[in-house]
């Protein structure tokens, strides 16, 4: 196997099924060494039996690759310095961390446990949080010595995280936190050779498979419009080096289609040049809301 990550190691979280395992797939079909993470939980992200990481690694390196499963919970410091430490160990290198690992716990505002709060919360930016920390450390001390990377890292928002999706406030909140994060690291860790990203993907995994017909399939192309292999390509050029100087961006990819999100951007303004009075404040909003677009609909709205 050849292509655009010859020789490079990526670490690839929540790799097992869906999303996760395309990714891997496609990095160790263009040259890549795999570290396929995956705790084998459940969609609500309760204990499973099997061990999906281990099948994809094997998967690879039946194809030809080369490719290490890690079991461990990315959403704890042991696990995330763990996962680190898997890729050295193994390779003697890591030069991309795709962060995807995430489960659902979807629930109306008014119904949302505490519980479900922090699960979610917990693996999603947390997760991204803790690997993300532990291989920026690795590649800040790679600098420091002389060894500026070429490091990427990829982690995934959501258009929930982008605009909001009604019955999973949890969720949205974290997928919103993991773009702030991103943007934070993008800018902490370019010192050290380090660019980071995020994907907001839409496709049909297990956590969607409700949302999207389990057979979109064109059938004067047979395309498959919402198979998770084609949001791969996108997240496999960001993690190579040929993404030089692209970074602290989002992207929404889904079927063929790849958009470049442009965020919070500043807006018309009034400014009075003293305090406002309350009333006056109210008058100022709605005279510059009629001068901007009106924000997006919230999924399921």
């Amino acid at each position: 196997m050849s292509g655009i990550c010859d020789e490079r190691v990526v670490v690839v979280t929540g790799a097992g099924r869906g999303l996760g395992r395309a990714h891997a797939l496609a990095f160790a079909a263009q040259g890549a060494r795999l570290v396929v993470n995956d705790l084998g939980v459940g969609l609500d992200g309760t204990p499973g039996a099997d061990s999906p990481a281990a099948r994809v690694a094997e998967e690879i390196r039946t194809a030809g690759g080369e490719a290490v499963a890690h079991e461990g919970d990315i959403a704890t410091p042991q696990g995330a310095a763990s996962l680190v430490a898997t890729a050295l160990q193994t390779y003697g290198r890591l030069d991309t961390l795709v962060n995807n690992a995430g489960f659902l716990r979807d629930r109306m505002l008014v119904n949302l446990d505490e519980d479900d709060w922090d699960a979610v919360v917990r693996v999603h930016l947390k997760g991204h949080f803790l690997t993300l920390k532990h291989a920026a450390a690795h590649w800040r001390a790679e600098a420091k010595a002389g060894r500026t990377p070429a490091a990427r890292i990829v982690n995934t928002s959501s258009g929930a995280g982008l605009l909001g999706s009604v019955g999973q406030g949890n969720y949205s909140a974290a997928k919103a936190g993991i773009v702030a994060l991103t943007l934070v690291a993008a800018a902490e860790l370019a010192r050290y050779g380090v660019q980071a990203n995020a994907i907001a993907p839409a496709a049909r995994t297990r956590m969607t498979e409700r949302t999207f017909a389990e057979n979109m399939t064109a059938p004067e192309t047979g395309f498959d419009a919402m198979a998770p292999d084609n949001v791969s390509p996108l997240v496999v050029w960001l993690g190579s080096a040929a993404s030089e100087g692209v970074t602290g961006r989002v992207f929404e990819a889904e079927a063929g289609r790849i958009t470049v999100m442009d965020g919070w951007r500043a807006g018309p303004t009034a400014d009075k040049g003293a305090r406002w009075d309350p009333a006056e404040a109210g008058t100022a909003v709605r005279t510059l809301l009629t001068e901007t677009e009106p924000p997006g609909a919230v999924y399921g709205a």
